[in-house]
């Protein structure tokens, strides 16, 4: 899967990390304190991620926006199937993701 597309290092690095199972290295660009929404719902940041690490991944990246941190594509789930998503990076002063945003997309 082509990441040529995504243009924000953190960003980049996060989605390689989902894409190569790196559970260590996922945590590792996120604050302690994270939130994750997923179709507008709070959910428990690290007790989805430990779930969906080696079970979700982009298959494509369709598009990129807002300055490299909105990131939508092709998604497959070993649990929901595959569809078209999108994921909204939050990066803080320090350079750490406190906030992700996933979901279904349309586009």
């Amino acid at each position: 899967m082509n990441t040529d597309k995504l243009t924000n290092a953190t960003v980049k690095q996060a989605v390689n990390a989902l894409q190569t199972n790196d559970s260590k290295a996922w945590f590792a660009l996120f604050t302690d304190k994270a939130a994750l929404y997923d179709d507008g719902n709070k959910m428990d940041f690290k007790a989805f991620w430990q779930k969906a690490i080696g079970h979700e991944r982009f298959t494509s990246i369709d598009k990129v926006e807002n300055n490299g941190l909105d990131v939508y594509g092709r998604f497959h789930s070993d649990q929901w199937g595959d569809f078209k998503t999108y994921f909204k990076f939050h990066i803080d002063k320090d350079g750490k993701i406190n906030r992700l945003d996933i979901g279904q997309a349309e586009y």
